[in-house]
């Protein structure tokens, strides 16, 4: 493993009540409470249902996995969800090991993931892109 290099985390907002957080880095020990902190802080701002994009993440131990699902719940509490789009081999080998995987939708594009956002009738149709 290289030296820890530092979590970056992007926001968007697609929709009213979506945001997708790109995540870049290694999610560890020392970064996954950046990564929890910014994900409750959307959901308390009014965007419940988060989009993980994970194809930039070099590296995630348990600390990332626990971190997601503290989100997850906190989403689901709050009539949220949370996916997880474009994880790399190591990730998905990670999510399927641990079963984490099982626990929320793990989708290829972020595309797809606001797909099944508002094809699950989670969020509302016809919100345009902030």
């Amino acid at each position: 493993m290289t030296p820890n290099q530092p979590l970056t985390l992007t926001v968007r907002h697609p929709a009213d009540s979506i945001a997708v957080l790109t995540v870049e880095g290694e999610i560890d020990v020392d970064s996954a409470p950046a990564l929890r902190t910014r994900a409750l802080e959307l959901i308390r701002r009014g965007r419940p249902h988060v989009v993980l994009d994970m194809a930039p993440v070099r590296f995630c131990d348990s600390s990332g996995l626990n971190t997601m699902i503290g989100i997850l719940r906190y989403a689901k509490d709050r009539h949220g969800s949370l996916s997880l789009v474009g994880a790399p081999p190591h990730l998905r080998r990670l999510l399927d090991v641990t079963g984490v995987g099982e626990l929320m939708p793990v989708l290829p594009t972020v595309a797809e993931a606001l797909t099944h956002i508002v094809g699950a009738g989670e969020a509302p149709e016809g919100q345009g892109a902030r």
